[in-house]
């Protein structure tokens, strides 16, 4: 009987469906275990073999936990909304809704090719009313909740509102409040609410008419298009994600994540401790405050540096310097925040023309803008100390700023080591104190003197959580005259409006601002933008547990029951994003009661990538010209000039030629008036007989974004789900990127094909037998079970695929052919290629499923070795080996060393002096 994998694959899968095998109850008397894979994206025509990686992971550790008689919740859905999914409708033409729904049912039936063991009946897509119904409610959870700073933990806003009614604040009276209109107490409100609005800057992109993530703009331009983007003020709404920062902090230590991980999130959190310093500002009533982690180096401040969006640049430069400040302000706009701190040779800034005054010495100190201080961290003012910081250094240098010699009195009256190095090596300008003191000396003289006081702050910025878009959650939020109002929860869901084209609505508002029907309302103006995509994958782990209750997300005791996400598998690129709002949530969600666990995920699996080949084209920038490779790196002309250095889609390039024409046709072309500079230097012309534009290329990750992907239904259908599951295990460890190289495929097909000689014979069928199996059959399969169940606990996939190899290459030399042995071995295969397996089980009599057998146990038992081989030395040199009883002592081994013809041999007929024998390891004769 042939391996028919096709047609196999089929059976099973048809049979699973049609009995629900994977459906999982809400309780059970069996121990919970709940595996999780990172929400993915239906944002492009479907999966490539990237994707797959962390889902074969996971669904053979689901797999595999099943079989060791967990009740395993493994669910899948869609994160449908948001930035991804309205790119791709946009870049196609059709509707979001529509392109959406049609990508999730070509992700649906790839992931079924597959064979995952998902609970389909729990399957939630983030679009639908019926989820973001409860996006908007915890919304609303988070706009009238505060962070209680005596609690440290989400308080209702009621309870924040009756304090100020009776007892007022530290801003005002009881009576001041009541005497509030409703727009000031909404002011004040503002600034506690767990989501709130407020001004901010954004990046602007005025030919797309949209605000632009960080990640979508570079170099100063839109990702897509190519197009300007400046930095604008708008009205936003944020979560108040830094009230949480210590809570955040401190769950790491009890999360299983790597380290890492751990230290990207405390990198992005960035709690430091330090102080905030006022400085006068000459000719100016206004003070300067400074956050520095460094108050000791206070006498060493030689120059300050604040961030050139500040509302105070214009009032502190001078006549001279404004045009200077204000064509750099003007180049800051252009620029990202990610640019902004990247690290880069290039020091830019400017000099203001004012001065800051330093308080303890009365020293003018010049005032400069820099792109490297940003206005959302700290003050957005740092002073700096050259010799005691290289940044710092480095930008007095480059604009010859002078740098202090002599640092002058200090607070402990003593005189500092006026070198830079003998400095450093006091850490701290307080001649004799360790740094820790002399930062603890330097606060109390701040704090005595009335200029400076302790502070703790967070390189963490509130969450962004508006979006100018048309394809996101609608806020449940009404506006009249300025003031937000919370709609009531049973007016929810506030579904999106279709419509069947939408552009940017005035003034940069979302494109919901050009359906005025819908807008504006007796109760008030809808607010017009939509929530970011991850409003719904901040909680979507906790409707899986309970995706079809209609009176709440989830009910409490199901979530009792559920509790954490114990593996939770995805990528290591949403580790400061997606990670800290879920674990954000999660915390406001239990701080109100809804659940009782303040952290969402157990463990933390991150896989690593499969890399593909990327290609690109080469625009020249502000033009519509692009130069084929080979002539950008050979002629002169181009070397001076900006390059736009843009991803081809490797479908219309052939090995490095681009198809010119496919290519003007791509993105609703977007290029079609596109010129193009051939290889030979001549202009590209659709008549035919000219040279080739050559392409660059890169390994990078395969990602629909990089138009490099490798689709895995051809795979399927040439090779079968169990071949492909296996081979992208095999490739290497799970959590390590990789090339991708579809010939390695060839190799696992035939390993699945020698193990399924194993049990049937391509003419006699069904070769398996009832015999007794013999210890050498009994080691080999008990050897593989031991390693099988050690490496997937430890998540070593890859070496499983080889352990199994290796156990069919010893079964087949042993000519194994017996039930008892063969029988352990389909189940524990069934993790990895599930359909053979099934049917493997079923042919060996088997009516019950294979998913539901029980794990292999191993026995040491017959592993144990009989006989042992040790090294025999002669006075230390090695000369032979032995083949000893496992069990041999002393005396034997000496008796049938001693009798050894080589050991004979180098006795020369001596007696020996000394005999050593370390059981299990090694035998040593001295003479």
């Amino acid at each position: 009987m042939e391996y028919n994998f096709n047609a196999i694959e089929k059976k099973w899968q048809q049979q699973w469906n049609d009995t629900k095998a994977y459906q999982v109850p809400n309780n059970s008397s069996k121990p919970k275990y709940y595996v999780l894979d990172m929400f993915p994206y239906p944002s492009g025509a479907g999966l490539h073999v990237g994707h797959p990686l962390g889902y074969i992971a996971s669904d053979i550790f689901s797999r595999y936990k099943r079989l060791k008689g967990f009740n395993v919740l493994h669910p899948m859905g869609y994160d449908a909304f948001g930035l991804p999914a309205e790119q791709y409708a946009l870049e196609h033409g059709v509707h979001p809704a529509v392109s959406t729904a049609q990508n999730i049912n070509n992700f649906r039936a790839q992931l079924d090719k597959i064979g995952f063991c998902y609970d389909w009946d729990r399957e939630v897509n983030t679009s639908k009313p019926e989820y973001y119904k409860w996006t908007q409610k915890i919304f609303l959870d988070l706009y009238n909740s505060y962070f209680c700073n005596t609690q440290q933990k989400a308080r209702p806003i009621a309870e924040l509102i009756a304090k100020y009614e009776t007892s007022g604040s530290k801003h005002f009276t009881a009576a001041e409040w009541q005497a509030f209109s409703a727009a000031e107490k909404e002011e004040w409100l503002m600034k506690r609410r767990l989501a709130f609005s407020a001004y901010g800057e954004v990046n602007w992109c005025e030919a797309l008419g949209t605000v632009l993530a960080n990640d979508e703009v570079v170099n100063g331009v839109s990702e897509r298009g190519g197009h300007p983007v400046i930095k604008k003020k708008m009205r936003q709404w944020y979560l108040r994600i830094t009230a949480y920062a210590d809570r955040l902090l401190e769950g790491l230590n009890r999360v299983d994540f790597s380290d890492s991980m751990k230290e990207m999130q405390r990198n992005w959190i960035g709690r430091s401790e330090g102080a905030e310093i006022d400085f006068a500002i000459k000719g100016l009533d206004q003070k300067l405050k400074v956050y520095t982690t460094r108050p000791d180096t206070i006498f060493g401040v030689d120059f300050m540096v604040i961030a050139p969006e500040l509302e105070l640049v214009n009032q502190i430069k001078s006549a001279e310097q404004a045009e200077a400040v204000d064509n750099y302000v003007a180049y800051v706009k252009s620029r990202s925040d990610r640019e902004r701190q990247a690290e880069v040779k290039q020091i830019t800034g400017c000099f203001t023309g004012g001065y800051a005054i330093n308080p303890f010495n009365g020293v003018e100190i010049p005032i400069y803008i820099a792109e490297y201080v940003l206005a959302g961290y700290g003050t957005g003012a740092i002073m700096a100390v050259p010799c005691g910081d290289e940044r710092d250094f480095k930008f007095a240098q480059h604009f010859n700023i002078p740098i202090t010699n002599i640092i002058g009195q200090h607070f402990n009256g003593q005189e500092a080591n006026p070198t830079k190095d003998a400095v450093l090596e006091n850490s701290g300008f307080l001649t004799g104190l360790l740094m820790k003191d002399a930062i603890a000396v330097a606060n109390d003289k701040l704090e005595e003197l009335g200029i400076g006081k302790r502070k703790v702050n967070y390189k963490m910025r509130d969450a962004g959580f508006s979006r100018q878009r048309y394809w996101g959650e609608p806020f449940p939020i009404l506006w009249n005259d300025g003031v937000p109002t919370a709609m009531p929860e049973t007016a929810l869901p506030l579904t999106l409006p279709h419509v069947e084209k939408y552009g940017p609505g005035p003034e940069g508002e979302g494109p919901l601002a050009n359906i005025a029907e819908w807008v504006n309302t007796p109760e008030g103006k809808r607010e017009t933008s939509t929530m970011p995509g991850y409003a719904g994958s901040s909680w979507y782990f906790l409707r899986y547990m309970d995706p079809h209750n209609e009176a709440e997300f989830c009910n409490r005791s199901v979530s009792d029951y559920w509790n954490q996400v114990d593996l939770y598998v995805g990528g290591t690129e949403h580790a400061v994003g997606h990670l800290l709002y879920s674990r954000m949530w999660t915390k406001v969600l239990y701080d109100l009661g809804y659940i009782g666990f303040d952290e969402p995920f157990k463990k933390l699996l991150n896989q690593g990538m499969i890399q593909g080949s990327s290609r690109f084209v080469y625009r020249i920038n502000g033009t519509n010209k692009f130069v084929s490779k080979g002539l950008l790196d050979a002629n002169e002309e181009y070397k001076g000039q900006k390059i736009d250095k843009i991803h081809a889609d490797v479908n219309f390039v052939d090995g490095y030629e681009l198809d010119i024409e496919a290519f003007k046709k791509w993105r609703n072309g977007e290029y079609a008036n596109a010129e193009f500079i051939l290889e030979d230097g001549s202009l590209y012309s659709p008549t035919g007989g000219q040279g080739a534009y050559i392409c660059g290329a890169e390994v990078e990750k395969m990602s629909k974004s990089k138009f490099n992907t490798v689709n895995p239904d051809d795979l399927v259908q040439k090779f079968g789900a169990d071949t492909f599951r296996m081979y992208e295990m095999f490739l290497g460890p799970v959590e390590v990127s990789k090339p991708w190289d579809t010939k390695g495929i060839e190799g696992v097909h035939r390993f699945l094909k020698k193990l399924w000689r194993l049990y049937f014979d391509e003419v006699k069928g069904l070769q398996v037998t009832q015999d007794a199996p013999t210890a050498d059959e009994l080691k080999v399969l008990h050897k593989t079970i031991k390693k099988v169940e050690e490496d997937i606990e430890r998540f070593s996939f890859n070496t499983v695929v080889s352990a199994l190899m290796v156990c069919v290459n010893e079964l087949n030399d042993l000519k194994c052919r017996k039930a008892a042995i063969l029988e352990p071995l389909a189940i524990l295969l069934a993790p990895y290629a599930p359909h053979m397996a099934a049917e493997l089980y079923s042919a060996l009599g088997h009516t019950d499923s294979v998913l539901d057998a029980a794990f292999p146990e191993f026995n040491p038992a017959h592993v144990l070795e009989s006989t042992k081989e040790y090294p025999v030395s002669v006075n230390g040199k090695l000369r032979t080996t032995l083949m000893l009883p496992a069990d041999a002592d002393q005396a034997a081994a000496e008796a049938a060393t001693l009798a050894n013809e080589v050991v004979q041999k180098w006795l020369e007929g001596k007696t020996p002096k000394k005999f050593i024998f370390v059981k299990g390891r090694m035998i040593n004769v001295v003479i």
